[in-house]
């Protein structure tokens, strides 16, 4: 099977309050390096990944081509571009971007753990399924509430799973379902699956990602982060 174009969209226009710092959290260092910094050279390293497409917030352009894309070569950053106030804004900016007829890997550029073996196993799944995204199975018991803070449910935990990204489509198929959002008066959306879900009623399937794949939120996860990289480098 010929290998159709695959396009990374990564997002690095999130304010990060809970970090509680005055510098955006895809800013901060670990190890050295901005957050953003691993995970765009994961994908500037991905024999699978052919482009990239910057999703930035305002005024941070000319500092990310500087600072990122220029310092450490990202030759395959194709277009930086300017994200909006929602998550979902953001990818339909970039989504602009992306061509049809091949493969778009939306991912968060707080997560800097993402690897070729995780590309892989979503490239093999997109091929088959047109949609698939990143998690892992819970290793908690979860609990879902009522409005008073009881407890409502118990899921089976077998069928429960915490979602990451890359979340990976069809480049055409995620295109339509997130027109068709744009046209929505209250959009309520949390995922990128999410949206082909209720927008196209399209399955989408569940790819094993990593637990070390997180998303860098508190100060917390800086120091996880940290932890994570000394250990790659050993």
């Amino acid at each position: 099977m010929q290998k159709k174009k695959c396009t990374a969209i990564v997002l690095a226009a999130g304010q990060g309050r809970r970090m509680g710092t005055k510098v955006q959290k895809q800013y901060l260092e670990i190890d050295g390096k901005p957050v953003l910094y691993y995970s765009l050279h994961t994908f500037e390293q991905s024999e699978i990944i052919d482009e990239i497409i910057l999703v930035v917030g305002d005024n941070q352009a000319e500092y990310c081509q500087n600072e990122i894309v220029s310092k450490y070569g990202f030759s395959k950053v194709r277009r930086i571009v300017q994200g909006g106030a929602e998550r979902y804004i953001s990818v339909w900016n970039g989504l602009q971007e992306v061509d049809d007829g091949g493969y778009v890997f939306i991912h968060d550029g707080a997560r800097p753990f993402i690897n070729e073996e995780i590309l892989n196993r979503a490239y093999n799944d997109v091929q088959l399924c047109k949609s698939c995204v990143v998690g892992m199975p819970v290793k908690d018991t979860i609990k879902l509430a009522d409005s008073e803070g009881f407890v409502n449910e118990t899921p089976d935990r077998s069928l429960v799973w915490m979602i990451q990204t890359p979340q990976v489509f069809e480049s055409s198929l995620v295109k339509q379902a997130y027109a068709l959002l744009m046209e929505q008066e209250h959009i309520q959306v949390t995922d990128d699956a999410m949206v082909v879900e209720q927008m196209l009623g399209h399955k989408v399937k569940l790819t094993m990602g990593s637990y070390e794949n997180i998303k860098i939120t508190t100060p917390e996860d800086l120091e996880i982060a940290e932890i994570f990289v000394k250990n790659l480098e050993k």
